[in-house]
């Protein structure tokens, strides 16, 4: 059974979580926090020398890292990535905005308010640089769902997935989300979607 290391309170975590219950694939997890320093222990930089969560651990031993990346291994072959050239090329294109755009304004803002570890961080300066970029990106967000229902298209895909972790959490980073209705509507599709499960879950094969 393939295990996930990961922190229950991260987005980036929440993501192979998602989408493995929406999936039905069985796995165990392990809980492990950079708050708590398990992610800098030598037993698990051996396995990601990176130190960060989520890191998949395949049946065979095999090590994968990279919440998108591990998206992409374990939705392979299933209805969360496009059959059509095109849409699959958008579907990359939003989670590479995800990453670059998306989280690192609108994750970051949501850690330094929520994590009292992080207080040390949250300069006015860098509250007000997250805020402005996280409504940028959230204005992209809105402007593509006024077109189309999903990010690649008229289907959910991994791209919706990535993006929902922390954008349905953006209110705790002090995001008024009642400004991008189209956002708002997209969460609610998101969430209605089949064998959804919040932020909260964790399999009953779980070593947390």
């Amino acid at each position: 059974m393939p295990i996930l290391y990961s922190q229950l309170s991260s987005g980036n975590c929440y993501k192979p979580r998602l989408l493995m219950a929406k999936l039905g694939l069985p796995f165990e997890h392990v809980a492990v926090s950079s708050v708590d320093g398990s992610t800098r222990k030598p037993e698990f930089t051996a396995k990601n020398p990176n130190g960060k969560v989520p890191l998949l651990e395949l049946d065979d031993g095999r090590f994968l890292a990279e919440s998108n990346a591990i998206l992409l291994h374990l939705a392979e072959g299933t209805r969360f990535i496009p059959d059509d050239s095109y849409a699959r090329a958008l579907m990359y294109q939003w989670l590479f905005f995800e990453q670059y755009t998306h989280e690192p304004n609108i994750a970051v803002r949501r850690a330094l308010l929520v994590y009292p570890e992080r207080a040390k961080d949250a300069t006015p300066e860098r509250l007000a640089a997250t805020l402005e970029g996280g409504n940028k990106a959230l204005l992209v967000m809105e402007q593509q769902l006024q077109k189309t229902p999903y990010f690649a298209g008229d289907a959910i895909s991994i791209a919706d997935i990535a993006l929902y972790a922390y954008t349905h959490e953006a209110n705790q980073g002090g995001y008024d989300l009642s400004a991008y209705p189209s956002v708002a509507k997209w969460l609610s599709r998101v969430a209605g979607d089949d064998g959804h499960v919040p932020i909260t879950w964790l399999p009953e094969t779980s070593g947390s």
